[in-house]
């Protein structure tokens, strides 16, 4: 059996209630909070969600930091660009297809996923490849409950994600930023996929996912970097061969198909050895923390990868 517990976040990588709360306040009076295109912050929705089976109710990194510092190339390349030209981005209607390897196909409404899977609240720490980190308080289902409505078959081995397909929402789609080739495409070993720590993540602090976070459902894998985290996603497709991923298509010798976190496997032209801690700002600049392997989730997922040679299966 897998263990339910893991490292919670320490003190020192929370960002503490307090300050929290006052900068909360201080963006709602500058109106950086406000709904509307121009920031491309549009008013969620509250979720009714439950305790998850992971984290505490901490106050993670802040609400202003992980909508407004974020990767999602669909909208442009800079890290404020998702949030600023997000606004006209339309998350509902919205269905989600699972199909391939499976003996029910099924398409499922996203408000009715909602509503039939009470979304649980869990903290998770998130790395992103460029060696920078936050806390995220996701709301969420287990991947695996969603996977088995569909009932993989015996055959099924590997999942692969789809992300959204409009360049008339989308300006990175139509610009064509960094030579991808759209949509975003993703995947797992299904035994990673139906991991308990696998997350299909549908908000965060209790409301619905902003678009800039990737509205109304991404993919969650917190001991991966996050490039795995695929956004908007449309279709999961269960296989019997490893799918395709964006970024490893666009440069493999950068971006492996695991994208396990690994302090001991340098990116080509920098090292993972430690990380810049998003929010932690002071006189001196933003702290650095020593990077853990699998994002210090190793009791929980490190027997997936028993016997692998993790700098040839990066």
């Amino acid at each position: 059996m897998i263990s339910r517990s893991f490292s919670e976040p320490r003190p020192s990588e929370i960002t503490p209630k307090e300050y929290y709360l006052r900068r909360r306040m201080v963006l709602a009076v500058t109106g950086f909070l406000s709904a509307g295109a121009a920031t491309g912050t549009v008013k969620a929705a509250s979720l009714a969600t439950r305790p998850g089976g992971f984290g505490k109710a901490e106050t993670p990194t802040s609400l202003a930091d992980i909508t407004h510092y974020n990767n999602f190339y669909e909208f442009g390349l800079d890290k404020s660009d998702p949030a600023r030209l997000s606004g006209s981005f339309h998350s509902r209607p919205w269905t989600l297809r699972i199909q391939g390897a499976v003996a029910k196909p099924v398409i499922i409404d996203i408000d009715q996923l909602i509503a039939t899977h009470q979304p649980e609240s869990r903290i998770y720490r998130m790395r992103c490849v460029e060696a920078w980190s936050m806390v995220i308080p996701w709301d969420g289902i287990p991947l695996a409950d969603i996977l088995r409505q569909a009932e993989p078959l015996g055959s099924a081995k590997f999942v692969a994600f789809t992300s959204v397909l409009r360049p008339d929402e989308l300006p990175g789609q139509r610009s064509g930023y960094g030579s991808i080739s759209w949509p975003y495409v993703e995947g797992l070993r299904l035994d990673e996929a139906m991991n308990p720590l696998t997350l299909l993540a549908v908000g965060l602090y209790g409301e619905t996912l902003p678009s800039q976070n990737g509205a109304p459902l991404r993919l969650v894998v917190p001991w991966k970097y996050g490039f795995k985290g695929i956004k908007s996603i449309t279709t999961m497709t269960l296989m019997e061969t490893m799918p395709p991923t964006s970024w490893n298509q666009l440069a493999p010798q950068e971006y492996g198909f695991y994208a396990n976190v690994n302090p001991d496997v340098d990116h080509p032209r920098w090292s993972q050895a430690s990380e810049r801690v998003i929010g932690s700002g002071g006189f001196f600049g933003e702290r650095r923390q020593p990077t853990r392997l699998f994002n210090g989730y190793g009791d929980q997922v490190a027997h997936l990868y028993a016997g692998m040679d993790l700098k040839t299966f990066f």
